[in-house]
């Protein structure tokens, strides 16, 4: 049994709120739980302190799927007998069709989906054409000042905007974001560890969020994933899959699972506010927490030093983007960082 209150906490970025190192959710995950397990994953996952939940409306863009994510993990937490006040949720904006649909009009759907009043912290994304990035900080400040969130970060944005939305909050008193959330792995490093949000790691300007850290699944041995998983940014999944073996050496060699090794890889780098993962079930939880053990017995360098070898996508676009190196705005990458 895991002990209560054991998974410690870390800031959401300069403002942002204390949040657990755990983040809980990814894509659609509670669509594909028997009810019973996920009212025992979320009451499981409280106790122990990672009572952090992704959750997001993703009936939009590519995604217009008629999932029912959000709405379930409303209904999942309620079933748990879980208060407002015991959990955490990170929701999601979308940028495919702002501003034509805008954030207020987003966020009522998406709080009355889940059947809550307000999120703790907000994602917005994804920045997949032009947009104003002075509007966009003007309308996160109407929903902060409304309620309705209290912090925010941003997903797949071209570096230079990312820097624009800070100083332009900095400069007009108005609330910048706090994080980024990102892919991150031991096999995708190079948005986080690059030279773009590297950079703004590094000042303390932004933390990270580490997302898709399995890989859909491919980093803990699921190496032909029977579902849709997160896009392929730079085409190097097959050589993900051929690095699994790899992969699961270097975990017996440390004695732990590939799970922990994955989420103790991310949690070492000092950029890392948490760790969002799909988890299915309390045995998988429970595996997770092993990570914190590992971290805690070896310490952050000798687990980056033996997963060095891994970092598949070194030459893929750094900028925060899935498009060529400049991104959307065609920026000019900053100095590397050490």
């Amino acid at each position: 049994m895991v002990a209560d209150n054991i998974v410690p906490t870390r800031a959401l970025g300069p403002g942002g709120p204390e949040i657990p190192v755990f983040a809980l959710g990814s894509w659609n995950i509670w669509d594909r739980m028997e009810r019973d397990d996920a009212v025992a994953l979320v009451q499981r996952a409280t106790a122990a302190g990672a009572g952090f939940f992704d959750v997001g409306n993703y009936n939009m863009g590519p995604h217009a799927e008629g999932a029912r994510t959000d709405i379930l993990f409303g209904e999942i937490v309620r079933e748990a007998g879980l208060d407002r006040s015991d959990y955490l949720v990170c929701g999601k904006l979308w940028l495919w069709d702002y501003p034509n649909t805008g954030f207020d009009d987003w966020m009522h759907t998406s709080l009355d989906r889940i059947g809550i009043d307000s999120v703790d912290t907000v994602v917005v994304g994804d920045h997949m054409a032009p947009v104003d990035i002075r509007q966009v900080v003007r309308d996160i400040q109407g929903e902060i000042d409304a309620g309705r969130v209290s912090s925010w970060g941003i997903n797949n944005w071209p570096y230079d905007e990312a820097v624009l939305a800070i100083e332009f909050a900095q400069a007009e008193g108005l609330t910048p974001p706090s994080f980024a959330q990102l892919k991150y792995s031991l096999v995708r490093r190079s948005m986080a560890e690059g030279p773009f949000y590297g950079e703004l790691f590094a000042d303390g300007r932004l933390t990270l969020q580490a997302s898709d850290v399995f890989e859909g699944g491919i980093l803990v041995g699921k190496t032909s994933p029977g579902r849709k998983i997160g896009a392929d940014v730079g085409g190097i999944r097959d050589a993900i899959i051929a690095a699994w073996p790899g992969v699961q050496k270097i975990a017996e060699g440390l004695a732990v699972t590939p799970a922990q090794l994955a989420i103790a890889y991310c949690l070492a780098n000092p950029a890392t506010a948490n760790v969002l993962f799909g988890c299915r079930s309390i045995a998988q939880f429970d595996d997770a927490i092993g990570a914190l053990t590992l971290l805690e017995r070896l310490g952050a360098d000798p687990i980056r030093d033996a997963a060095a070898g891994l970092w598949l996508d070194r030459d893929v676009n750094p900028d925060g983007t899935w498009f060529p190196p400049g991104g959307i705005a065609g920026g000019v990458a900053p100095a590397p960082v050490s």
